[in-house]
């Protein structure tokens, strides 16, 4: 059987101030702690490199606990353009990998 091919994908977080920083999304079960972020000094950039298949995914960061598409966004789905609604009113970032 013919694994599928991972192409490394870059997450990044503008996370002013924050202790923890972790990535939540299809591709990890969802789990807000199976994926942590590294901070990149003086910027206040968290980010982490993920080697994802091709296909849909959506995912969330959970900065100190809370979850959002970026800190300070987890208002009701609105029609963001690189968002989809979810089962709980919010949204999720969307990421199509080709």
């Amino acid at each position: 059987m013919k694994t599928p091919i991972a192409t490394p994908i870059e997450f990044s977080c503008h996370a002013p101030g924050a202790k923890a920083v972790f990535i939540a999304g299809t591709f990890n079960d969802l789990k807000p702690d199976a994926t942590p972020l590294q901070p990149e000094p003086i910027s206040d950039q968290w980010s982490v490199s993920l080697p994802l298949p091709a296909g849909h995914h959506e995912f969330k960061f959970v900065v100190d606990g809370e979850w959002g598409c970026e800190p300070g966004c987890g208002h009701a789905y609105t029609g963001c353009p690189k968002c989809v609604a979810n089962p709980f009113g919010t949204m999720n970032r969307v990421l199509e990998v080709l």
